[in-house]
């Protein structure tokens, strides 16, 4: 095991310049699905295939084993500022075999009254470069408007330069530079 330090932003986003009339799209074949406990083991297994083999599994490591994703997902809707109307999953329907496949998942904090906090976006592998990142995040968003938060925040790790885009796109501004100490196993 070495102690290994991981460069992480936080980045926040004012809400109230969020238009009104905001819907995100998603490609067709894909859905919303919002909070509810009977999907918690689905949110917990997009949240492990989505980042199983990143670097954010050494940055907390609960996220690259199945158990510990469950576990985080009972955890943050257990908590009592968890907030359901900024949580959602994105299932695809296969039009070729019918089935539905989850495939992207977000959760909500709110650290404050006024300041909701976005945990864990995690978008499968194979569903990545679809735009499924940004409608889930818009959604999110809507979600903590609708719950009155004026600005929301997130960390992530600086090398995941494609969340770091994606985030800088819709409008989220670095505020600090944090520094996450893990301990990685190295071979």
């Amino acid at each position: 095991m070495t102690v290994t330090y991981f460069k992480r932003y936080r980045m926040e986003k004012d809400l109230r310049d969020l238009p009104l009339n905001l819907t995100p799209r998603l490609p067709s074949d894909y859905f919303f699905v919002p909070w509810n406990e009977k999907y918690i083991r689905d949110h917990a297994d997009v949240k492990w295939q989505s980042f199983r083999f990143e670097l954010d599994a050494n940055v907390f490591p609960c996220l690259g084993d199945k158990d510990g994703c469950l576990r985080l997902m009972r955890d943050i809707s257990n908590r009592n500022n968890f907030v359901p109307a900024a949580t959602w999953m994105i299932v695809f329907h296969d039009p070729q075999s019918g089935r539905d496949e989850p495939c992207a998942t977000i959760q909500g904090l709110q650290a404050d009254h006024h300041l909701g906090s976005i945990q864990n976006v995690g978008v499968t592998m194979s569903h990545r470069g679809h735009g499924i990142g940004s409608a889930l995040l818009t959604q999110s968003l809507i979600g903590f408007r609708n719950v009155g938060c004026q600005r929301v925040q997130l960390e992530v790790t600086v090398q995941n330069k494609g969340a770091v885009r994606l985030y800088e796109r819709l409008g989220f501004k670095r505020v600090e530079t944090l520094f996450k100490v893990a301990e990685v196993v190295t071979v």
